[in-house]
């Protein structure tokens, strides 16, 4: 097989030098479509630059210089739209884009695009936007947040950023992106099959149905074809032309007047009619998916050859020609000083240092702090009187999980007005168990926000928003449902500081109703006793409360640490301890805490445990549910001679293993009380932890829910641990120990 590369590069110059030139049915004048000559010419420059970027990038990987050569070959014409658009309208681009973003840096002053990006190709620790961490295509001054392989997770955000825009105008925040901007986000074909593409749109239409301003540009870079297997012929347009609520307009993306002048059109819908715009591109792939992809296995040489003469490039060539504006030579001389000019930086960029230790892959993982709280404003006692009318006589009175979490919502939100909660049924319902109860009420349905039924729109939702400075707090309405959106927090929040370099930063505080224990009410979906999903997220913090007194400290500290050191926080609520009050006996009241407003806050710091008791027969570590059980399990032990120490956890991440491991090395024994499954659980992590930090051998046990999903009823309960289980497996540890103090 010819080396295509070559051929591509050859043929453009012959193809232009003869007038071997491709056709067009668009007649369209640069002027008709609003483009001067200089213009033309200026995005004929960037999609050569694009173009040789690519070949380039393949150069460096024969010789191992570079990494990741997906590239953008076929869809330069985006080169065209990003022209459409401002420099300060939010990109969320695919990873064809290549020729977008070096269009939008020549509209920025300073900006050095060839460099920029070999850099990236180079995987060089001097990269702008990730620092060496993958080949991404990212900006901070072209407010481009960096994306990395991906296939459509990224819509979801983007129609989250799109919501916050007019949000920030209702609210009266100060967002960080002007009033009246429009977000651009672009896919291929293939990808607008993705349920996540599904979801995300649908989301939008369901929203401008409703007249709700979504100012969203949704770009289908349509080359007909994923990496083998072929969209059918009309499919995208089937697909999306009469939705409900979005705006349809197709181009010819290989004619970049046609193009220049929808995106145009594109943009001021969404602009100046705050809806959303599905603008449907043509386009071509040419050189195959990646420089590893034999395209030859499944396309003909003479279909390959074909679409290599509708190379956008040559449409170009023919449009400068025919009006007049460069000669073939011209053309030529341009391609190939490009050529010449990105062969050479690349020789300098491959001399350029990469990250060589841990410690530099990891500088970015966690986001740089900023303990400038500009939104927190604590409000005077007349305030809060005012806030808590409703409820003035229930203030002084220990009150159940629940009602302590929905007053601390309360608090915060009333204090820091870049709050924004989302998730289902949370408005005026409350959510299923009263949690956000009034908080509409008080804040408006702005501010809590009712959802469809989609945990990535609502995940999307609140990246978006935090890319505009609202700090969200999404609910998902129960620990099995995070599940069906497991990547937006591993594949895009999470992992956004990390390859931007810490430029870019998506901080929210997410709520899940979770765990097990609950009574009529059950099965594997609202039974749920894995987190197991979060634990392997780098940088995201995991807290649970295992009573309302501390959930309140944990709340207040999970935002802080979401605001100020802009973290990824996952609060999960035991939904079975919600409206618990007693502990041992009906009525002892054991598990009701009073309210400690803000100004008395006794924050609890990240990865600080809470400990009951001093014994030092048997040291028992647990949260949630578990060390409920193991609180009244201490009970019938301190009766049976074994006095305790009780751990509660309260953070999942970010342990202190050496504190943890300097109490648990002042008892004779130890009992890990883990309500999740025997196998994946966090116990298996603290068994590890203890015995790499105690001084002494540790004697532990462990006791955790077996390894089964979770039935229905009150079978539940014989798969999951029992304060007696927990009081036998303590005696049996600890026995010998008790019968020689007898002795």
């Amino acid at each position: 097989m010819l080396d295509r590369n070559q051929s591509l590069k050859d043929n453009f110059v012959s193809f232009t030098l003869s007038g071997d030139l491709p056709s067009s049915d668009i007649t369209l004048t640069p002027q008709q479509a609003g483009l001067s000559a200089a213009e033309v010419v200026d995005i004929f420059e960037s999609q050569c630059m694009s173009r040789h970027l690519d070949l380039q990038s393949r150069v460096m990987q024969k010789a191992g210089q570079s990494f990741y050569t997906i590239g953008s070959s076929g869809h330069e014409g985006n080169a065209a739209y990003a022209k459409a658009f401002r420099p300060s309208d939010m990109a969320f681009l695919h990873y064809r884009s290549g020729a977008f973003l070096v269009s939008r840096a020549k509209q920025v002053p300073g900006e050095t695009p060839i460099y920029d990006m070999l850099l990236s190709f180079a995987a060089s620790s001097e990269d702008p936007i990730s620092g060496g961490r993958h080949k991404v295509l990212g900006s901070k001054t072209l407010c481009v947040p960096p994306q990395t392989s991906t296939i459509a997770s990224h819509l979801p955000k983007a129609v989250g950023a799109a919501y916050s825009i007019p949000l920030a105008g209702r609210v009266k925040h100060q967002g960080e992106m002007p009033d009246d901007s429009v977000i651009v986000c672009n896919f291929g074909d293939a990808s607008s099959n993705h349920s996540t593409a599904q979801g995300a749109i649908n989301a939008a239409c369901w929203a401008a149905y409703q007249s709700m301003p979504l100012p969203i540009v949704f770009i289908c870079e349509d080359n007909g074809i994923g990496i083998s297997t072929a969209t059918p012929q009309g499919w995208v347009a089937a697909n999306f032309k009469h939705r409900a609520g979005l705006h349809y307009i197709f181009c010819d993306g290989l004619n970049i007047l046609d193009t220049y002048q929808k995106g145009l059109e594109a943009a001021r819908v969404a602009r100046t009619l705050k809806k959303p715009v599905f603008l449907h591109v043509r386009t071509v792939r040419l050189l195959g998916h990646a420089g590893s992809d034999a395209e030859f296995t499944y396309r003909s040489k003479q279909q390959i050859d074909d679409n290599e003469r509708q190379d956008p490039l040559l449409h170009t060539a023919r449009i400068l020609i025919e009006n007049d504006i460069l000669t073939a030579q011209q053309v030529v001389e341009i391609y190939n000083k490009i050529d010449n000019q990105v062969a050479q930086v690349a020789k300098e960029v491959v001399k350029r240092p990469r990250l060589e230790t841990a410690e530099q892959v990891l500088e970015s993982l966690l986001p740089p702090v900023d303990r400038n709280n500009n939104y927190a404003k604590p409000l005077n006692d007349v305030q809060r009187a005012e806030l808590f009318n409703h409820d003035k006589h229930n203030l002084s009175k220990p009150q159940h999980l629940a009602k302590l979490i929905n007053w601390t919502l309360m608090d915060l939100m009333a204090e820091q007005q870049n709050i924004v909660m989302c998730g289902e049924d949370i408005a005026k319902k409350g959510g299923v168990y009263s949690v956000t109860t009034k908080l509409s009420e008080k804040f408006s349905t702005n501010r809590v926000i009712n959802t469809l039924l989609d945990e990535q729109s609502i995940l999307g939702l609140a990246i978006g928003m935090a890319h505009n400075g609202f700090l969200p707090i999404p609910e998902i309405q129960f620990l099995a449902y995070v599940h069906n959106a497991e990547d937006q927090i591993r594949g895009e929040a999470a992992t956004l500081s990390f390859f931007s370099n810490g430029q870019y930063t998506n901080p929210m505080v997410i709520r899940i109703a979770g765990l097990a224990y609950q009574k009529g009410f059950g099965g594997h979906f609202h039974n749920d006793n894995s987190f197991a999903i979060f634990r392997d997220i780098p940088g995201v913090v995991i807290c649970c409360p295992s009573n309302g007194g501390d959930a309140v400290e944990l709340l207040r500290s999970c935002v802080k640490i979401a605001q100020e050191e802009k973290r990824v926080v996952v609060f999960l609520e035991p939904i079975a301890l919600y409206m618990t009050r007693d502990l041992v006996e009906a009525g002892d009241n054991g598990w009701a805490f009073d309210y400690v407003p803000p100004a008395q806050s006794k924050p609890i710091a990240l990865g600080e445990f809470g400990t009951f008791g001093d014994g030092k027969d048997l040291c028992i570590i647990s949260y949630g549910n578990g060390y409920y059980l193991s609180r009244q399990a201490e009970r019938q032990l301190a009766d049976k001679g074994i006095n305790c120490t009780v751990v509660d956890l309260r953070w999942l991440s970010d342990i202190d293993e050496v504190a943890l491991a300097r109490v648990a090395d002042s008892c004779d024994n130890i009992l890990i009380v883990d309500e999740c499954r025997h196998t994946g659980s966090i116990s298996e992590a603290l068994v590890t932890m203890l015995h790499e930090n105690c001084t002494k051998a540790p004697l532990v046990k462990r006791i955790t829910a077996h390894d089964s999903f979770i039935p229905l009823g009150s079978a539940a309960y014989a798969v999951l641990p029992s304060t007696q289980e927990i009081v036998d497996t303590a005696v049996e540890l600890v026995g010998t120990v008790v019968a020689k103090k007898t002795a």
